[in-house]
């Protein structure tokens, strides 16, 4: 099956400018330094990591947000990197993103109606007559009473909103959904609510997903495959189950091990993978392998070999020169 969405060598850096007149670089933020991966239409990958890793920069790159600095993003074939705006604009309904917070992703002087009619209205996809009616039947497919339209989104709760947000995705029919932390600023209790129902209009709608989440519980029940990232890399990809039962990069180790277990058993015969320090800096990061300060596994020759991603067993890739040694 040919991919929907393909991204290749993707390297997103920010320079780092100082006087108020010359501008000069100082440094450089590798914020995405180089990232492969890959969705198949009406598959979910999810990508997770530790805040600062680079993955909500490659959700807004994806969508051109932010610019890339290099490597090629193709949906459907075409180079969004490179094409003219008005190509950009015809295959912006195609893409579609949920934002962590559904608090700032919302106009606040626009009605639920103006918020998820707009969009449709603009690309041209229904008529100003036929708005009432398809905002209805949207926000009915998240579970969102038809007269509460004319609200504004201060008259909503955390949870509420981010369905709003979802109905206002699911509006132009897209074929990729990115939901970047979609739940990370909601109450534990409406958490569950909102993933299941991602994952259910996915389902129907037949939709490709990108999940992005610091959590691998959260993307774990969700995802056919898993990506994880670290410092701007992927150091793990494989299907959901490989990654979470029998991880093989120990950062993988150490995510999966950071998930609460609450049986208190289980979790006592749990051996504890501890992580010494922060994340290095991605102005400057280190030599070698970006994860060996912290890695407990850690030899000398990771301070030297930049670990290529390569295949370990079937559909898995990983960015560790001793995986096979740490089976």
């Amino acid at each position: 099956m040919s991919a929907l969405l393909d991204v290749q060598s993707l390297r997103v850096h920010f320079p780092i400018v100082e006087g108020p007149v010359f501008n000069r670089r100082k440094s450089i933020v590798r914020a995405v330094d180089g990232v492969d991966l890959y969705i198949a239409p009406g598959e979910t990958l999810g990508l997770v990591g530790e805040s600062g890793c680079g993955k909500s920069t490659v959700a807004r790159s994806i969508v051109q947000l932010v610019k890339p600095t290099s490597g090629a993003i193709r949906f459907n074939g075409q180079d969004l990197a490179s094409i003219s705006r008005t190509q950009l604009r015809t295959l912006r309904p195609s893409i579609q993103m949920v934002f962590q917070d559904p608090y700032a992703s919302l106009n606040p002087r626009m009605t639920v109606f103006d918020a998820i009619a707009e969009p449709m209205i603009a690309h041209g996809l229904i008529k100003l007559s036929e708005a009432s009616e398809r905002v209805a039947s949207l926000m009915a497919r998240v579970g969102l009473a038809a007269r509460w339209m004319r609200k504004y989104p201060h008259e909503f709760s955390g949870g509420q909103r981010q369905r709003i947000a979802i109905a206002r995705a699911l509006a132009l029919r897209p074929k990729l959904i990115i939901a970047d932390e979609p739940v990370s600023a909601l109450d534990v209790s409406v958490q569950a609510q909102i993933l299941n129902l991602i994952a259910e209009l996915c389902r129907e709608e037949k939709l490709a997903l990108l999940l992005i989440s610091h959590d691998l519980s959260v993307v774990k029940h969700l995802s056919d495959r898993i990506a994880v990232m670290y410092l701007g890399k992927i150091v793990e990809l494989g299907r959901a189950e490989d990654i979470y039962h029998r991880p093989q990069h120990p950062y993988t180790r150490a995510l999966i091990n950071a998930v609460p277990i609450p049986d208190p058993t289980r979790k006592r015969d749990r051996a504890a993978v501890l992580l010494q320090g922060d994340p290095p800096s991605p102005i400057d990061p280190p030599q070698g392998c970006p994860f060996h300060p912290r890695c407990p596994h850690m030899q000398e020759r990771c301070k030297q070999v930049v670990p290529p991603l390569e295949p370990h067993g079937e559909n898995r890739v990983v960015a560790c020169i001793r995986a096979e040694e740490l089976q």
